[in-house]
């Protein structure tokens, strides 16, 4: 095999090979050739590439302009062939980008490089100002000013907060990474590669090369970091290699969610991004109600992942969720169960103590059968128990319990029941799952009457009896409901105690998660950091919230989900680019379709690789690891400490004090100093304790003087789960040619050692006299620790992968569902969906069973609301087929006509706001389906211009959104509970993954049919809601001719300007006598002429009263009138 391997090399040197040839014959002439150019010049070669990439493409989406102008004139049963032809051309477009991006890549690769030259040899570059160049410039860009008609590009610029000098040029094997980066033609496709690049290797410059090459589209590039810091930074540090040449660039991280920044980001050539805003902006996109609302390009075209494994692989498991709160969120179990499972775990403990006790004297009286049996029941009780971890490191101990623990899984564990009978519940360390025992059942019912009160019925076979009962239908029907929500309740009741027991079993504090702000935080198991905003999910983080005593956060409802996994496979082109991934190398094909590639070095390694030094205990093992790192403090070498948990480097750092030796520590507690503690990592004499894989996407820099001691000094203290994440810890060391050296200390304890160790191992150490207090540093051993962790990757992978086949039955529904909602949102194929719609519901009704004509027309007139288009003789003759074409085409004819109604009512409406009142933008018009009410937007122009198409365009697309949301989340909430309800199915020696697709089909159908339902009986029903404008505009004259004349009848009423006034007037002495005398005075001057009478003007009760008080009539002088 060597032999064959030295003729051909492996896979990756097989790759890479032509990629070789192409950089000498392809690419470098033309970089010696650009060197002549004028800067003005270089900058017009990318122009003309990009002129005709795009040109070419042009060509594409003109043709598909017009066929979509062609399908509005068109029937909806003759729109699909040419939404089809759409569909392919679209295809042929991004393949023939394919081509025409191979073509341009040596001059392009050469144009980069060349670019980078120039930066890094010239303080300022001079060019002919452009309009992209006087933009860059009024945003501010520290790297460009204007000066006339010229830009002023400097080489240097602030990025991450730092003040940076360009100083980079690619390297050969930079460019062959580059190359592997955008892929392999391989016929008309491009293959989606991984570049594993040695750290310190330059992969963020090496990601320029395919990221300028793809944007040159104008579809959108997507590169894709692990925090937002190296977003922002990355985005900053090489933005203006690309914006020398014109290409625009973003971060999505620097803006808020929603917003038209985040937009205009997205529509940038090149957009920089955290995995998580990526997705969760996927997400956010398909909760949408308008257009205007969507951030992302409608294709996922081009994505480059940096530290790809961690982003595919680590954090691909956790799903991304947008939830919100239920009814009776607050009401769980956890605090409820908490003292039954604390008293169950309590007795496991005491009998686990009990039994260890009863394992030790036996076996040293040499019954090591029966002493065999109690050693294997402490570990199938508790495998993380202290005690139970020390005595398996002592000489032939751990052998006897795996020989123990073969006998009784033999035949598909057929003898387990009878070992682990006296235990409470067993634990599965390696795949976390708990199973309680009849003993720990009746533990947990000892405080409780009923004794199946944690046992799960056997609903199948309960069911099956009230069939058999001799009872109506009706209280067939009222029994099965109550043993269904019997079943339901005792269903939630196990979960909750399974989550308990997991909590306190295999959760600890400081090593799954921490406790921040009161808040229950997961670490990342492969960096160390802490996850924000992300929990566990079944219930598992209120289960361990309950067990540490905060606040239980109520359960929230998902409105959306989806996994990194398949986010990522949506991209028409993937890579990525991280310094470890041959090691899942297959799982990263199996998942992604992702070939992983070596790129060689560009100076060879000359880190020094020790041997694994292997220890009884930890104890020992900590001890050697301290002394370590005075031992190269007093060297003048820096030192790193890698650990796998903040316990462990918390201990370290307690140890490191009592030595009186300064350190640094970094873990999920202290993780916002990430770059801070990073960079001064390689000072001499400096210590660090770290997570194996913090600071990713940093480099450590060494000084001279640390070269010249030795470089780096990598110290791992225990191996991880997996290789890669030891190769990342290495991989700090030895960057560009540096000195280095890496040693990982391991111990019997370890979990690695525990659960994967293999017999053969543990027999070897015991051969070579491994005694307590003793080192053995043995390339032999290093080999089979490195075998133990490929049986813990395998196990990982197939965790995994269970979980993308779970996944992929909600993906498929995510993308049915989803593919809908857009076709709404957008409104293209929004008709062809209503028809299909209606066709399928017609089949469904068609095809059911009815005992008359009567339920036939009932079924007929609830669904479609409409009345059967033919008569009982033809419905006892019809075939399905010929009823479901009857039915659709009724129900469409029907559709047809609502809409037309909808259009007719509205339109004078319209009319008169335009050409009355010269209204325009956006009107919102109430629609109803005699339910609920809908307002409806759309453009007042455009239904002016149109006879009002667009709104009943716009009343579909209202409709269907809402059902579909609604619909959706339904199943999204039935979806959970059947994930969590089909794990009982192992009870019954079922799968239930197959129990689980089989469910979730029968969900599916259900949620179709009345999301279906919905969609139709509303558009049928569907009216203006409104009176009809003739009379609506009768009766507003009435109001305005009633309004005018009571206008009229105030203006002619008299108006008092004085009766805001009082009057008052002061009496003096005699006045009454003397005006008595004067009434009855009797004149000379001769008999009284007779008047004439007058008309009194005739006061209204609502008028001002004439006595000028400024009341009304009615209310002052004519109150009792």
């Amino acid at each position: 095999m060597s032999i064959l391997k030295k003729l051909f090399g492996n896979q990756s040197e097989r790759a890479v090979r032509p990629l070789w040839n192409r950089l000498n014959k392809e690419i470098k002439p033309i970089y010696n050739e650009l060197q002549s150019l004028s800067h003005d010049e270089l900058r017009g070669r990318i122009e003309t590439v990009k002129g005709r990439i795009r040109g070419n493409a042009q060509t594409y989406k003109d043709h598909i302009d017009e066929i979509r102008a062609k399908i509005e004139t068109l029937d909806y049963d003759k729109r699909e062939p040419l939404w089809k032809e759409i569909d392919q051309t679209r295809e042929d477009m991004f393949a023939n980008y394919a081509k025409d991006l191979d073509e341009a890549l040596p001059e392009v690769f050469a144009v980069v490089k060349e670019t980078a030259r120039r930066f890094a040899e010239n303080e300022t570059i001079e060019v002919t100002a452009t309009e992209a160049d006087r933009k860059l410039a009024t945003q501010g860009k520290d790297f460009v000013t204007i000066e006339g008609d010229k830009a002023i590009y400097r080489n240097q610029w602030v990025a991450g907060g730092n003040l940076m000098k360009w100083d980079m040029v690619h390297y050969d094997v930079q460019l062959i990474g580059g190359m592997v980066l955008h892929g392999m033609m391989n016929g008309n496709k491009v293959s989606n590669n991984i570049a594993e690049m040695a750290t310190g290797e330059g992969k963020t410059l090496v990601a320029t090369l395919p990221v300028f090459l793809n944007a040159l589209t104008g579809e959108g590039v997507h590169v894709v970091t692990v925090n937002d810091y190296l977003a922002k930074r990355d985005s900053e540090w090489m933005g203006p290699l690309y914006q020398f040449h014109g290409l625009t660039v973003g971060c999505i991280d620097k803006t808020e969610p929603n917003s038209q920044e985040r937009r205009d980001v997205y529509n940038s050539d090149i957009t920089f991004g955290t995995n998580n805003e990526f997705g969760f902006d996927y997400l956010r996109d398909n909760m949408a109600t308008r257009v205007e609302d969507l951030v992302q390009r409608e294709q996922h075209y081009y994505a480059i992942v940096d530290e790809v494994d961690s982003v595919l692989i680590d954090d691909a498991r956790t799903p991304l969720i947008i939830s919100g709160p239920i009814p009776k969120g607050d009401d769980q179990m956890f605090n409820e169960f908490k003292p039954n499972v604390e008293k169950i775990v309590n007795a496991q403990r005491k009998l686990a103590q009990q039994l260890l006790l009863e394992a030790k004297d036996k076996i040293s009286k040499g019954e090591t059968e029966e002493g065999g049996l109690a050693l294997f029941r402490v570990y199938k009780a508790l495998p993380k128990h202290g005690p139970l971890i020390r005595y398996l490191s002592e000489d032939g101990i751990k052998n006897l319990m795996l020989k123990v623990e073969a006998k009784y899984m033999a035949d598909n564990n057929r003898e387990m029941p009878k070992a682990v009978e006296p235990l409470y519940f067993v634990i599965d360390e390696k795949n976390h799952s708990i199973e309680l025992t009849d003993k720990g059942i009746d533990i947990l019912t000892g405080t409780t009457t009923d004794p199946d009160f944690f046992i799960l019925p056997d609903i199948a076979a309960q069911l099956s009896e009230v069939e058999n009962e001799d009872l109506t239908p009706e209280q067939k029907q009222e029994k099965k409901d109550n043993l269904l929500q019997n079943y339901s309740i005792k269903s939630e009741r196990v979960h909750t105690v399974n989550q308990l027991l997991k909590a306190y079993t295999l959760f600890d504090k400081d090593v799954e998660y921490v406790i921040d702000d009161n808040k229950i935080k997961i670490v990342d198991e492969q960096t160390g950091r802490i996850m924000e905003g992300r929990r566990y999910s079944d219930g598992l983080h209120q289960a361990i919230e309950a067990k540490e005593g905060v606040k239980v956060e109520a359960a929230t409802q998902t409105y959306a989900t989806i996994t990194l996994q398949n986010y990522f496979r949506m991209y028409r082109k993937l890579a990525g680019m991280t310094g470890t991934a041959m090691t899942e190398a297959g799982e990263f094909y199996d998942i992604y379709k992702l070939e992983v590639i070596e790129i060689p070095t560009n100076r060879p390694v000359i880190r020094n690789d020790m041997n694994d030094r292997v220890y009884r205990t930890k104890k020992e093992k900590y001890a050697a690891i301290i002394q370590e790192v005075e031992d190269m403090v007093s060297q003048g070498r820096p030192v790193l400490v890698g650990t796998t948990s903040v316990e462990i480097s918390e201990l370290l750092s307690k140890m490191l004090k009592l030595r009186h030796i300064p350190h640094q520590v970094l873990n999920a507690k202290l993780h916002q100093q990430e770059a801070n503690v990073v960079a001064q990592a390689g000072q001499k004499g400096t210590v660090t304790i770290a997570t194996n894989m913090a600071g990713r996407g940093t480099d450590i820099k060494l000084s001279p003087e640390v070269r010249e001691a030795g470089g780096l000094a990598i110290i791992g203290t225990e191996r991880h789960e997996s290789r890669r994440v030891d190769r990342q810890l290495r991989g700090r060391a030895g960057r560009q040619g540096d000195p280095g050296s890496s040693v990982f200390f391991v111990s019997f304890e370890d979990t690695v050692m525990r659960l994967f160790a293999s017999e053969r191992v543990v027999k070897m150490l015991d051969r070579l006299g491994f005694k307590e207090g003793e080192m053995i540093e043995d390339r032999m051993v290093t080999k089979s620790i490195e075998t133990a962790q490929k049986k813990v990757e395998n196990n990982n992978f197939g965790i995994r992968k269970r979980l993308v086949e779970y996944d992929d039955v909600m993906n498929a529904q995510r993308n049915g569902v989803y593919g809908k909602r857009q076709n709404a949102l957008r409104g293209e194929r929004i008709g062809m969906d209503i028809a299909n719609i209606v066709y399928e519901l017609a089949g469904d009704i068609a095809g059911g069973s009815y005992s008359s004509y009567e339920d036939f027309s009932q079924e007929v007139y609830k669904t479609l609301s409409m009345e059967v288009p033919f008569s009982e003789y033809d419905f006892s003759r019809m075939s399905t087929e010929e009823m479901t074409d009857r039915l659709s085409d009724s129900a469409m004819e029907l559709l047809a006509r609502r809409k037309e109604q909808i259009a007719h009512a509205a339109m004078p409406y319209i009319k008169d706001f335009v050409e009355v009142n010269g209204a325009s933008g956006p009107v919102g018009v109430p629609v109803t389906d005699g339910r609920r009410m809908f307002n409806v937007y759309e453009d007042l122009q455009n239904c002016y211009d149109n006879e009002c198409k667009p709104l009943t365009k716009a009343w579909e697309k209202a409709v269907l959104l809402s059902s579909i949301d609604h619909a959706w989340q339904e199943q999204l909430r039935e979806m959970d509970e059947l994930r969590h309800s089909v794990q009982n199915a192992a009870y019954e020696q079922k799968d239930p993954l197959v129990i689980y697709k089989i469910e979730a089909f029968e969900l599916w159908k259900k949620m179709l049919w009345d999301m279906n339902a919905k969609v139709v009986g509303t558009l049928m029903r569907g009216r203006l809601a409104a009176p009809d404008y003739e009379e609506a505009k009768k009766a507003r004259e009435a109001q305005e001719a009633a309004r005018a004349a009571e206008v009229a009848t105030q203006r002619a009423r008299s108006y008092n300007p004085y009766a805001g006034y009082s009057t008052t007037r002061e009496t003096y002495e005699g006045e009454n006598a003397q005006r008595e005398a004067a009434k009855n005075a009797t004149y000379s001057s001769g008999p009284k002429k007779p008047q004439p009478a007058k008309a009194q003007t005739k006061v209204g009760r609502n008028d001002p009263c004439p006595c000028g008080s400024g009341k009304k009539y009615k209310n002052c002088c004519g109150k009792n009138q």
